[in-house]
């Protein structure tokens, strides 16, 4: 483990300076969390690309709450019940049926979800970048004390979003969280990275993105799913929050992994190399 490695925080987290940080407004009992939650195609389902090649078919396919976002919210409402956290706040972007996500995050836990209405042509070119002001606008609107998201989403794998909204906001954050721990006026976050594991200590306000070991998501129990039903579900658009969905990045096509070959058996290491010469291996 890398122990030890401290984060000083910037001079400035938004609204709140370092000198309110000083004075220990953070080290109230109850946090205010926005929690992010992209509904995905389900890691089950067998990927089909379109026709056109501009995309994957969505179509009539089953879609479930990323994974790594369903960790985040599982985190979230773990601080509630230790006492840290004092309100969840759930946000999903995305067409209509991102409701079915956020309806997910209440039954978890959650206490109220924000749905930012992004219809299927537009959504289909929102990338990281629009998704991070979005949440930075969330965040000061919210006036957030900590924002968890998955480290990624199953379906473009861009790892992007933790990291940019910090930057946005000029937080402080810990991506890929192992273990979130609150220390008065700061968390101390367990990392994992290529090496092994980082600790690192941040000050609130924070972005943390969670990977696969920080918990393991509970299952919605039906008295609850039945709660989440009454729970207060927000609706807002892009045009609200002052976000342009131009694409920065262009799609020039989709293309499937090449089918793997088979296998093949050899009698002895000689025979090996020198199948391994003809290939062009060694």
């Amino acid at each position: 483990m890398i122990g030890g490695i401290e984060l000083q925080p910037p001079q400035s987290h938004g609204a709140v300076t370092s000198t309110a940080l000083s004075q220990g407004i953070y080290n109230k009992m109850s946090l205010k969390l926005l929690v992010g939650c992209k509904r995905v195609i389900d890691y089950a389902v067998k990927i089909r690309v379109k026709p056109d090649k501009m995309g994957v078919i969505t179509e009539g396919v089953k879609h479930s709450l990323n994974p790594f976002d369903e960790i985040a919210v599982e985190e979230a409402v773990r601080m509630k019940e230790k006492k840290i956290a004092g309100e969840i706040v759930v946000t999903s972007i995305g067409p209509e049926k991102c409701q079915e996500v956020l309806r997910t995050a209440l039954a978890m836990g959650a206490d109220r979800a924000i749905h930012v209405v992004v219809p299927d042509k537009e959504f289909a070119t929102l990338q990281p970048i629009h998704i991070s002001k979005i949440f930075a606008k969330l965040a000061d609107m919210e006036k957030s004390d900590l924002i968890i998201v998955g480290k990624q989403a199953i379906d473009d794998d861009a790892n992007q979003t933790a990291q940019m909204t910090a930057a946005i906001l000029g937080w402080p954050q810990a991506a890929f969280a192992s273990k979130i721990e609150k220390d008065n006026g700061s968390l101390k976050v367990v990392r994992e990275i290529d090496g092994g594991l980082e600790t690192v200590k941040i000050q609130l306000p924070a972005v943390v993105s969670a990977d696969l070991r920080l918990n393991e998501p509970r299952y919605a129990t039906l008295p609850n799913i039945m709660k989440a039903k009454k729970k207060p579900l927000k609706k807002m658009s892009l045009a609200e929050l002052n976000i342009d969905p131009k694409p920065h990045i262009q799609i020039i096509s989709v293309e499937e992994p090449p089918v793997r070959q088979g296998g093949a058996k050899v009698e002895d290491v000689d025979t090996l190399l020198s199948k391994l010469k003809e290939a062009g291996r060694v």
